[in-house]
């Protein structure tokens, strides 16, 4: 670090990215990696002109998979979603929650979790009835990669995808009325839903298949770091790191899947969302490794903005992660610095 630029350094449409003289720091180097510019012009001590080499690449993001390749992801997908439908109509009744014999259904998933792309995957044949069960996949798939990024023993993660999957599942007591209202709810009707995280502990409390820190997430997945949640108003250690997992991954895709009183928006701003919520509220080194690893794309990445225009992702700046440069026609935006410009969608490739 320290080398100052011996001339301009360009775009590969001509733009200019650095100017002749500028000193480089590791962030500069960074996003002339990103930019692909493998050898960068630089005067040495003696003031004489010398290439720097790029040095090793960073690590890459999410893996992107052709349409025709999550083929077998989403049949697996829509066969555990369908199966975790009946087992919830079933737990009304009082019985055992066979959650052993569901198990199968989340190992095979995990087994193809190359193909889950948190950003881009959409849920096939996804109803806004059916909300419930594809957000309780959802999580599960999620918390699983937030976990296994995290550091959590791998021996445990299937437990943490197994508290994904059943955290919500007490809202299988809650009057569906409220649950499929359109609108704000009442004081009275907000408090019969926040009911669901006891009700839901207490129908697991007994299976044997999940340990208590599956259970707990179940119970917990609403208290807040500062104690401001619910049920029991816990802060911070007193919340188990399962409950803390599954928070982080409920509020993602209920931020980004529409539902009976509140509309979707956009997985960018979703992130901006957990990242606010990280100052008090969600465990912030949780929410950093989530949105650093969900956000680390190989260059070229296709995205639409707010504005209706379509770019590419050349450089997802560590600082501002939610707001990267983006290339549209040769010109280079960076949305940290255009902030009424967001990515509104991510795209397949």
């Amino acid at each position: 670090m320290g080398e100052q630029l011996a001339e301009d350094v360009l775009t590969g449409q001509g733009n200019v990215l650095m100017y002749k003289g500028k000193i480089l720091n590791e962030r500069d180097i960074e996003v002339l990696q990103a930019f692909l510019v493998s050898n960068i012009p630089v005067q040495n001590r003696k003031g004489y002109q010398e290439e720097m080499k790029k040095g090793e690449e960073r690590e890459t993001g999410p893996r992107f998979f052709k349409k025709n390749e999550l083929t077998s992801f989403e049949q697996e997908y829509k066969k555990a979603v369908k199966s975790l439908k009946k087992l919830f109509a079933s737990s009304l009744g009082g019985k055992p929650i066979p959650v052993h014999d569901f198990r199968p259904y989340v190992q095979t998933l995990i087994d193809q979790i190359g193909h889950y792309n948190i950003l881009t995957f959409i849920p096939p044949d996804w109803t806004i009835e059916d909300y419930l069960f594809h957000n309780s996949i959802l999580t599960g798939l999620t918390s699983y990669q937030l976990a296994k990024w995290y550091g959590i023993s791998s021996k445990e993660l299937m437990q943490v995808a197994l508290a994904g999957v059943f955290h919500d599942i007490g809202n299988c007591k809650v009057d569906q009325g409220i649950l499929q209202k359109p609108g704000p709810l009442e004081p009275e009707e907000i408090k019969e839903v926040r009911k669901h995280t006891v009700a839901g502990y207490e129908m697991l409390r007994y299976v044997s298949s999940l340990n208590e820190g599956a259970k707990l997430a179940a119970l917990q997945h609403h208290e807040r770091e500062d104690g401001h949640g619910y049920p029991l108003g816990l802060k911070g250690k007193q919340i188990h790191i399962y409950a803390k997992i599954v928070a982080i991954a409920d509020m993602y895709h209920a931020m980004t899947s529409q539902r009976y009183h509140k509309a979707a928006c956009s997985k960018y701003m979703a992130l901006e969302s957990l990242h606010n919520e990280s100052l008090g509220k969600l465990h912030p080194a949780l929410v950093q490794t989530f949105i650093r690893k969900i956000t680390q794309f190989h260059t070229g990445t296709k995205v639409r903005l707010n504005d209706g225009r379509l770019g590419e992702i050349v450089f997802t700046d560590q600082i501002h992660p939610t707001r990267p440069w983006v290339n549209i026609r040769g010109t280079i935006i960076n949305l940290s610095i255009e902030r009424r410009i967001h990515i509104e969608e991510v795209l397949q490739t």
